[in-house]
C-alpha cells in the first residue's frame, strides 16, 4: 500500500537522480578531452567577467533589442505627454506629436546627445521607420472605415461645397506662397510644378479623426451643424487624399504628361477595388456581419486584401497608405462588422505603433532650424497662409450656402484641425525629397498650432455670439424646474438610478425635469458607431422610463475622462441634483494607469487598505472607488451617490442625524414624502434633532404636516428587523465617513444607501 501510495514520487526521483548522475560523469570524462594548461584556465577565470560585459554590452547593441527600447520609451512618453495635453482641453495627437518633438533632435538630442545617439542610433530608423509605415497603414484602413458614405449621399449639396471650397481657398493660397518661397527653400533639382503642388496639398488636409471627436465632445454630433461639419471633413478626406495621390503621381513622374500613366493605372485600380473587389467583400459581410465574432479565416481574408491593397498602390506610385484608406472605405456596410474590424485594428495601431510615427517625425523634425528672424517670418507666413485659407475658405461657403455668421465659422474653425493627417502628408513629401527639412519642420509647426487653436477658437465664437436673451429665457426655465441628472454606466445602475429620481418627482412633472447622462469611454476613433452605441446604452432606461411613466431627456458623449466629463455636464447644466452609482470594486486604474492609458486596471491603495480593515465588506462596493472620489472633488451641485443593494423603491426610509449639518437632509424627506408618500424614520444618533433649533424645527413642520409619514427614534444602534424593513438609508456625506469609522455592527444589514453631498 505504501510503495503504491508513493510510485510516482520514487519513479520521479529514480529518472531524474540517474540521469543527473549520467550527465555528471559524461562531462567529468568530456573535462579530460580538453588540451589547455593551467595558465590559459587561469587567465580565462580572470577575463570571465570582462567577457560578461562584452557580452552585455553586445545585447543591448543588438537591433531587436534596441527597437525594443525605443518602443518602450516612446508608449511611456507618448502616453504621458498624451494625458497631460488632454487635461489641459486640447487633443490627445497633439501632445503626442509634441512627444515626438521632444524625443528628436530639437530637446533630447540637443541637450542629451549620448543618450539620444544610443537610444535612436541612425542605423535604427530604417526598423523604425518600416514598423510605424505598418501602423500608419493599419490607422489609415480605420480612418476609411469610419466614413460613412451614406451621409455623403443624403447632405451632399451643403457639404461638397463648404468641402470643396475648404481644399480650393488654401490650396491656391499654398501655390501662391510656393512661389515667394521656391528659390530660397525647395530642394535641389525639384521642378516648381511639384513644390507648389506639395505645399497646395499640405494646406488643404483636415484632420476627420480629431474633428469628429471635438465635435462629439462638445455635444453637437446631433445638431443640423454637427452633421454638416462631419459630412464635409469626410467629403475634404475623400477629396484630399484623391488629390494627393495625383499630386504624388505627378512629382514620382517628373511633369504632368508623365504622370498621365500612374494616373490611369490609379483609375484602374479604384475601378477594380469598387466593381470586383467590394462586391466580393460585401457578400462576406452578409453572411458573417450579425455574428458577434469572426473567425480567423475571414479576418486572415480581408487583411491579405488590405496588404495586396497598399502594395498594389505603392507599385502603382501613389502610396500604400492611399490603398489602405481605400479598402477601408470599400469594407462592408455593416456596423457590427465593420466595429469588431476596429476593435481588432486600434489598439495595437493608435497605442503602440502610430505613437512610433510621431517619434519618427519627432526625429525629423528640427526646431533649431528656424533659428533667424527670417526663417520665424517665413514660419508665420506659413500659419498665417494655412489659416486664412482653410479657415475663411470654409466659413465664407459655409455663409454662402445659408449658414448664419456663428455656424460658419464654428465650421471653419473645426475644418482648419491638421493634426495627424497633415503630417502623414508632409512625411511623404520630405521622402519624396520634395521637402527640404527647414520646410518640414514649419509645416509641422504649422499643423501643431492649426490643431491647437481649435478649441480656443470655438470657446471664443461661443463666447462673441452668446445669445443673451435665449440664455434669460433658460435660465428663467430652470428657475421654475427641479432638475435632476442621472448619471449611468451600465443600463442596471441607470434603471436603479431613475426610479430614485422618479421617487423625488413623479408627482410634480410639471416643475421637474430628468436628464439620463451616458458616456462611452473612448478615444478619437470611436466616433464610427456613436449613434449606434448611444440607441443601445439608452434602450433599456427608455423602457424602465415608460413603465414608471416619466419622460426623460438624454445626453450621450464619447470621452476619455469620465468624472472630469461629468462634472462639466452637471456643472454647466444648472441642474440641481447629480445622481451617480458607486464603483464596484477596489482595482480602479491609479495616476500609473491614466498615464501609460493601459485598460488593465490597477489597484488602488487607499481602496485596498478598506478591503483589510474590512470596510469593503460592508457592501460589494464601498466604500468610495477613485472615480467617485473625483466627481466628488468636481462637482459644484449637490451630488447622491447611490450603492444599490437591490433597490426598487423607496417606500420606507431612514435618515441616521450625525451632525447638526445634516439638516438639509430633511428637505429629500420632505420630497420623498410628497412625490412618494415614503415612510420615513430619523435616526437621532447623537440628540441634534433635540437640541438643534434648525434641526428641530424643520422635523417639526414635517410631521406637522405628514404625521403618518415620520418618526424619530433614539440611540446609536438599530435593530437588525427593523433595518429588514428598510428600503434606503438617506445619509449626508460627512455623516457617511463617520459612520464607517465607527464600530457599528448593524452598518453590515443596511439596505441600499443614497449619500448626498450638498
Amino acid at each position: 500500500m505504501d510503495l503504491k501510495k508513493y510510485k510516482n514520487s520514487l519513479f520521479y526521483l529514480g529518472v531524474t537522480g540517474g540521469f543527473s548522475a549520467l550527465l555528471y560523469w559524461i562531462v567529468k570524462k568530456g573535462k579530460a578531452l580538453e588540451n589547455v594548461n593551467e595558465l590559459a584556465v587561469s587567465t580565462s577565470s580572470q577575463n570571465s567577467w570582462y567577457d560578461f560585459i562584452d557580452s552585455m554590452q553586445h545585447n543591448f547593441k543588438d537591433p531587436l533589442a534596441i527597437l525594443l527600447a525605443q518602443i518602450v520609451t516612446i508608449i511611456l512618453v507618448a502616453r504621458l505627454f498624451g494625458w497631460i495635453f488632454k487635461k489641459i482641453g486640447q487633443p490627445t495627437v497633439i501632445g503626442e506629436i509634441i512627444a515626438g518633438i521632444v524625443l528628436g533632435p530639437s530637446l533630447v538630442g540637443m541637450y542629451f546627445p549620448e543618450f539620444s545617439a544610443a537610444l535612436f542610433p541612425v542605423e535604427s530608423l530604417g526598423n523604425l521607420k518600416f514598423l510605424s509605415q505598418i501602423g500608419l497603414i493599419l490607422f489609415m484602413f480605420v480612418i476609411g472605415m469610419e466614413l460613412d458614405i451614406k451621409v455623403l449621399k443624403n447632405k451632399a449639396s451643403e457639404a461638397v461645397v463648404i468641402s470643396h471650397a475648404s481644399i480650393v481657398f488654401p490650396f491656391a493660397l499654398g501655390i501662391g506662397l510656393s512661389y515667394f518661397v521656391y528659390n530660397k527653400f525647395a530642394p535641389a533639382g525639384v521642378e516648381f510644378l511639384s513644390f507648389s503642388l506639395f505645399m497646395g496639398i499640405a494646406m488643404s488636409i483636415t484632420a476627420f479623426p480629431v474633428l469628429a471627436r471635438i465635435v462629439q465632445e462638445r455635444g453637437i454630433h446631433k445638431t443640423k451643424l454637427g452633421a454638416i461639419v462631419i459630412t464635409c471633413a469626410a467629403a475634404d478626406d475623400i477629396t484630399a487624399w484623391c488629390l494627393l495621390a495625383v499630386v504624388i503621381a505627378i512629382v514620382k513622374a517628373g511633369d504632368f504628361v508623365g504622370s498621365l500613366y500612374v494616373i490611369s493605372l490609379a483609375v484602374v485600380y479604384v475601378l477594380a477595388m469598387i466593381f470586383i473587389v467590394k462586391p466580393f467583400l460585401k457578400r462576406i459581410g452578409d453572411l458573417y456581419g450579425s455574428k458577434d465574432s469572426i473567425g480567423k479565416p475571414v479576418m486572415a481574408i480581408f487583411f491579405l486584401f488590405l496588404i495586396l491593397s497598399s502594395y498594389a498602390t505603392e507599385v502603382i506610385g501613389i502610396h500604400a497608405l492611399f490603398g489602405a484608406f481605400m479598402m477601408g472605405a470599400i469594407m462592408p456596410d455593416v456596423t457590427k462588422f465593420r466595429m469588431i474590424f476596429i476593435e481588432k485594428v486600434e489598439d495595437v495601431a493608435v497605442i503602440l505603433l502610430l505613437p512610433l510615427f510621431f517619434v519618427f517625425t519627432g526625429l525629423k523634425t528640427e526646431v533649431g532650424l528656424i533659428n533667424d528672424s527670417y526663417l520665424m517670418k517665413v514660419t508665420g507666413a506659413i500659419i498665417l497662409v494655412a489659416v486664412v485659407g482653410k479657415f475663411l475658405g470654409s466659413a465664407i461657403a459655409a455663409r454662402f450656402v445659408g449658414q448664419n455668421w456663428k455656424d460658419s465659422l464654428t465650421i471653419g474653425a473645426l475644418m482648419n484641425t491638421r493634426g495627424l493627417m497633415e503630417l502623414i502628408v508632409l512625411n511623404i513629401g520630405l521622402e519624396l525629397k520634395v521637402l527640404t527639412p527647414e520646410v518640414f519642420t514649419m509645416m509641422v509647426i504649422m499643423a501643431l498650432v492649426t490643431t491647437f487653436m481649435t478649441g480656443p477658437a470655438l470657446d471664443l465664437i461661443d463666447y462673441l455670439f452668446k445669445n443673451k436673451s435665449e440664455a434669460e429665457e433658460v435660465e428663467e426655465i430652470q428657475d421654475n424646474k427641479y432638475r435632476i441628472l442621472v448619471s449611468f454606466g451600465n443600463n442596471e445602475k441607470g434603471k436603479a438610478l431613475l426610479r430614485l429620481a422618479n421617487s423625488l418627482t413623479k408627482k410634480q412633472k410639471a416643475s421637474s425635469s430628468i436628464t439620463a447622462l451616458h458616456l462611452s469611454v473612448s478615444d478619437e476613433l470611436h466616433a464610427f458607431n456613436a449613434r449606434e452605441e448611444e440607441k443601445d446604452s439608452f434602450e433599456p432606461i427608455f423602457k424602465e422610463s415608460q413603465q414608471l411613466n416619466v419622460k426623460i431627456d438624454t445626453i450621450f458623449r464619447v470621452t476619455n475622462d469620465i468624472e472630469t466629463e461629468i462634472a462639466d455636464v452637471a456643472n454647466q447644466g444648472e441642474y440641481d441634483l447629480l445622481l451617480v452609482g458607486l464603483g464596484n470594486s477596489i482595482f480602479q486604474g491609479t495616476i500609473l494607469g491614466k498615464l501609460i492609458g493601459f485598460t488593465t486596471r490597477i489597484i488602488n491603495p487607499d481602496r485596498l487598505i478598506d478591503k483589510f480593515t474590512g470596510k469593503e465588506g460592508l457592501f460589494e462596493n464601498s466604500p468610495f472607488d477613485e472615480r467617485t472620489r473625483q466627481i466628488v472633488a468636481k462637482t459644484k451641485l449637490p451630488l447622491g451617490i447611490l450603492i444599490d443593494n437591490d433597490f426598487q423603491n423607496n417606500d420606507h426610509v431612514f435618515i441616521p442625524i450625525f451632525k447638526s449639518e445634516d439638516a438639509f437632509l430633511i428637505d429629500y424627506a420632505q420630497k420623498l414624502i410628497n412625490n412618494n408618500n415614503s415612510k420615513i424614520v430619523i435616526l437621532d444618533i447623537n440628540n441634534h434633532v433635540q437640541n438643534n433649533f434648525v434641526l428641530q424645527s424643520a422635523v417639526a413642520s414635517l410631521e406637522a404636516q405628514h404625521a403618518d409619514n415620520i418618526a424619530v427614534l433614539l440611540g446609536k444602534e438599530v435593530a437588525i428587523a427593523f433595518l429588514e424593513q428598510q428600503d434606503l438609508m438617506l445619509i449626508s456625506l460627512e455623516s457617511w465617513k463617520s459612520l464607517l469609522d465607527s464600530d457599528a455592527d448593524w452598518l453590515i444589514k443596511v439596505p441600499s444607501v443614497l449619500i448626498i453631498k450638498p
